[in-house]
C-alpha cells in the first residue's frame, strides 16, 4: 500500500522537526526568517506560516513577535517497538 500525500506544510514541519531531533536546531535555536525560509525550503509565505503554526501546535516552537521563533522543546524519539 502507498503512503498518502501529505500537505506541505506538514512535509517540512517534519523536516524541521528531524533538523531539532538531530541537534542541528538545538533548544534556543532561532527558525530562519520568513525571507530566509521561503529559499531554504522552496516555499512560499503562507506555507511558512502554517509551518511555524504546525510547530508551535506540536509544542516544539514558541514565536515571540518582532524577535523571531525559537525552538523550546525536542520532539520524542520513536520508540522502538518490541
Amino acid at each position: 500500500m502507498t503512503e498518502l500525500p501529505r500537505y506541505e506544510y506538514v512535509r517540512i514541519a517534519d523536516a524541521v522537526a528531524a533538523e531539532i531531533v538531530s541537534g542541528r536546531l538545538p533548544v534556543g535555536a532561532r527558525l530562519p526568517g520568513e525571507r530566509e525560509a521561503l529559499s531554504l525550503y522552496s516555499t512560499s509565505i503562507g506555507t511558512w506560516r502554517r509551518t511555524v503554526r504546525e510547530l508551535r501546535e506540536r509544542g516544539l516552537v514558541a514565536t515571540l513577535p518582532a524577535k523571531g521563533t525559537f525552538v523550546i522543546a525536542a520532539p520524542e524519539p520513536p520508540s522502538a517497538q518490541g
